[in-house]
């Protein structure tokens, strides 16, 4: 697992970005993602330790959306039926650590980059969302990034909220809540379909090697969902998730950079 400074550096990483994703609805796989790369953990348990992280920061987070009556049902439940079955055949597919690393840095430097554009924050949705015609478009892009979200191993909210907001589907918490049951239900289905591809006895022990890692983002977590909608403003919200996905972007893009010359 490596030494005792590279835990305790997880530690701390895992334990602050469940903090800060989960005040804003996500649950932070893109940058668990990233850590665990950085300490070279094995490829194969990368995408399975951050999904079952998200897991756990998101349950919480849905249950204080759910009791603050934030999670838009009329929207959340049909989009997720469709990015379902998606998710799972993401997390299927084989992907090298080079691809994984560009896939995922540059979805993520155009989403954070998108809403650092966003001047003005959703406060009333947009009609022609509840029509047919903005279902299905919103079913597409459902089908397309629950996809995208199971290949490189993360939930698909963080993908999903900035599109959102730009087409004004429904205010800004009521995305982030949103956020969190897409992420939930997507990244059961993707870390079904990444078991189902490494199904290696010796890989599924490792991961096992890892669960500390999961009390450490609870408790990241809960407080960083209660902060996020008790004390957050809207505008705080948007620009953190935009720092935030923009510095992983970044640093995943680097790596592929960095793995390529190493390479060569």
């Amino acid at each position: 697992m490596g030494s005792e400074i590279t835990i305790i550096a997880l530690v701390f990483g895992f334990l602050i970005t469940a903090f800060l994703y989960a005040s804003v609805g996500f649950g932070g796989g893109s940058s668990y993602n990233a850590l665990l790369i950085i300490a070279e953990t094995d490829y194969q348990l990368v995408p399975k330790i951050a999904l079952c992280c998200n897991l756990i920061v998101v349950s919480g987070g849905l249950l204080r959306y759910h009791q603050n009556k934030l999670i838009p049902w009329n929207l959340a439940l049909p989009l997720v039926v469709i990015s379902v079955p998606f998710a799972w055949l993401g997390g299927y597919t084989s992907i090298s650590k080079f691809w994984f690393s560009i896939v995922l840095g540059l979805s993520l430097l155009s989403v954070g980059i998108t809403m650092l554009l966003r001047l003005s924050e959703v406060l009333k949705t947009a009609e022609w969302t509840k029509t047919k015609s903005g279902y299905f478009y919103l079913s597409m892009a459902s089908g397309g990034l629950g996809f995208l979200a199971g290949l490189v191993g993360i939930g698909g909210g963080i993908f999903f909220s900035p599109l959102l907001h730009l087409l004004k589907a429904a205010p800004s918490k009521n995305i982030a809540a949103f956020s969190s049951f897409f992420i939930l239900v997507n990244s059961i289905s993707g870390l079904i379909g990444q078991f189902m591809k490494h199904d290696d006895i010796q890989v599924v022990g490792q991961f096992f090697e890892y669960s500390w890692l999961f009390i450490v983002v609870l408790i990241g977590g809960q407080i960083g969902s209660y902060l996020g909608i008790k004390v957050f403003q809207p505008e705080i919200v948007r620009r953190l998730t935009a720092v935030l996905v923009i510095y992983v972007g970044v640093r995943l893009v680097l790596m592929a950079i960095e793995l390529t010359v190493n390479i060569s």
